[in-house]
């Protein structure tokens, strides 16, 4: 059969040379140089015979991952290749948690509809939760100190004061002041009227012992010896500025007593005016007044001549 094939080549080849020169030339260029058409042809069918039916393969790039030659890039290309799906991972579950700007849109809407993640809403809730636990905090701080208080005075032992709970109010006190100095002429108005005690009330803010408790006078009703119009008390260490929170209960009630004595306090003897009690609403007033005066113009003890 190569024979019969060859044979046929030479007969064509001799009938072409036979031919015109100028048609010669033309399909010589035609035929890429190579034979003419019939030669390609013949190539074609060797080729055929010889590759079989297998399709050509295209060029793979240098250094590609289909690449069986180790090109310069190829070790980075499989890296890169086996790296991209861990890559991808992080953002799809930040995505699905909720993230902002995480995943594809997709993964981006369906975080919107969700809301924020565990993360940001406890971040959001833990704004709330300090101020309600430092509050329970002070409020244990102010129980415990007042247990405390309350102990301490019942263990007294020349009953200077005692101490009744308001309303069962461990935060609401009414304080009786049994004692004054016996050489001044409050001990002596006391003697005189019959009076046992002199009645003080004290409420103690959320915020005891780190601030003073507002103290005011109930009865019977004074003149002079710091006290002024509904009960108030004029003395600094109730103010926020002069108070300490070493201070307890009975050196607060000390200092109020003998403040009585050095303003030459005296029980109201006048008719009508000894009968009105004072009102917590006026001394609360009276004190916000006299705090921001003493504020301006700083606080002076007058002399006890001027009461």
């Amino acid at each position: 059969m190569a024979t019969l094939l060859r044979k046929i080549g030479l007969i064509r080849l001799h009938n072409r040379d036979t031919e015109d020169p100028k048609h010669h030339h033309n399909n010589h260029r035609a035929g890429g140089g190579g034979g003419g058409p019939q030669s390609a042809a013949l190539r074609g069918k060797g080729g055929a015979k010889s590759g079989g039916n297998k399709p050509p393969q295209p060029p793979h790039p240098a250094g590609g991952a289909g690449d069986a030659s180790p090109g310069p890039g190829k070790g980075k290309g499989k890296r890169a290749a086996e790296l991209a799906p861990r890559d991808k991972a992080p953002p799809a579950a930040a995505g699905a948690a909720g993230a902002p700007g995480a995943g594809g849109p997709r993964e981006r809407a369906a975080g919107a509809r969700a809301g924020p993640g565990p993360a940001a809403a406890a971040a959001a809730a833990g704004g709330s939760l300090v101020p309600a636990a430092r509050q329970q905090h002070c409020a244990q701080v102010r129980s415990r100190r007042l247990m405390k208080e309350l102990r301490d005075i019942a263990r007294l032992s020349d009953r200077f004061i005692s101490v009744e709970l308001v309303d069962e109010s461990l935060f609401d006190w009414n304080v009786k002041l049994h004692q004054v100095d016996k050489d001044s002429v409050l001990w002596q108005d006391m003697k005189e009227t019959n009076t046992e005690f002199i009645l003080l009330n004290l409420t103690f803010p959320d915020n005891f012992p780190f601030s003073p408790p507002f103290m005011r006078v109930l009865s019977p009703r004074l003149e002079n010896g710091y006290v002024l119009d509904g009960g108030a008390i004029c003395m600094e260490l109730l103010t926020p500025r002069g108070w300490s929170s070493a201070y307890t209960v009975e050196a607060v009630m000390r200092q109020f007593a003998a403040s009585l004595v050095k303003g030459q306090g005296r029980i109201c003897r006048k008719a009508g005016k000894s009968k009105k009690s004072f009102s917590r609403k006026e001394a609360e007033a009276t004190f916000k007044s006299l705090v921001k005066t003493h504020e301006k113009y700083g606080w002076v003890t007058p002399p006890v001549s001027d009461g």
